[in-house]
């Protein structure tokens, strides 16, 4: 269950990306990127209960946990460019 969760999770933050990016107004783009955000907050407890239940090993978990948190740097990069852009 988890692993299919995970997946829908970590999909997820992509797909609202893209969706944001055809959108028409900058309002909606935001949106998208805030949903995806919190897919990314979703595959990050995700990962975190992986590790806690000893399905990922030490390692695994700690390249997957800086992955998340490279990805929510990029995220709130591009989200505050947007904003700036705007204005």
């Amino acid at each position: 269950g988890i692993t299919s969760q995970l997946r829908r999770a970590a999909s997820s933050v992509a797909a609202n990306i893209v969706e944001g990016s055809a959108r028409e107004s900058i309002k909606d783009y935001l949106h998208f990127l805030q949903i995806a955000r919190a897919s990314l907050s979703e595959t990050q407890y995700f990962l975190h209960l992986a590790a806690r239940l000893e399905y990922l090993s030490q390692t695994t978990s700690d390249d997957l946990a800086s992955q998340c948190k490279r990805t929510f740097a990029c995220l709130h990069g591009l989200m505050s460019a947007i904003r700036r852009e705007s204005k």
